[in-house]
């Protein structure tokens, strides 16, 4: 098992910086492959970026290429989320999620291990 807590949401104007971090605990947290997805109101859960165990390799959805960065800090047991200049759309809650898996599986149903979200709300 291995246990995810995220933290560092908040309200931002559209432009602004956002870090989102995320704990883990339990099993070898650099054996995982860990992923940020989010939700919209009435929307699906999606996919927005994931990075390899050692943190070598990175992906990201269209969308937050350019703008979002994806790290981690084994020593630390912690991942994170960096926004830059993030936009009304980027509303939602934001999880982190860890599994052993491609850093290219983008369906929320294949990751085993889930946070309690993070509240992020972008004023325009």
């Amino acid at each position: 098992q291995v246990q995810l807590v995220e933290s560092g949401g908040g309200l931002v104007q559209a432009g602004g910086s956002l870090r989102l971090s995320c704990a883990a605990s339990g099993r070898t947290f650099s054996n995982y492959v860990m992923g940020w997805f989010r939700q919209a109101p009435g929307k699906e859960r999606e996919f927005v970026a994931s990075i390899t165990p050692s943190g070598g390799f990175t992906y990201y959805a269209d969308s937050e290429k350019g703008r979002f960065t994806i790290s981690r800090d084994n020593a630390k047991n912690t991942a994170y989320l960096q926004m830059n200049n993030v936009k009304p759309e980027d509303t939602a809650v934001y999880y982190c999620a860890a599994d052993s898996t491609l850093i290219t599986q983008t369906l929320p149903g294949r990751w085993n291990y889930w946070g309690q979200g993070t509240q992020v709300t972008v004023s325009s």
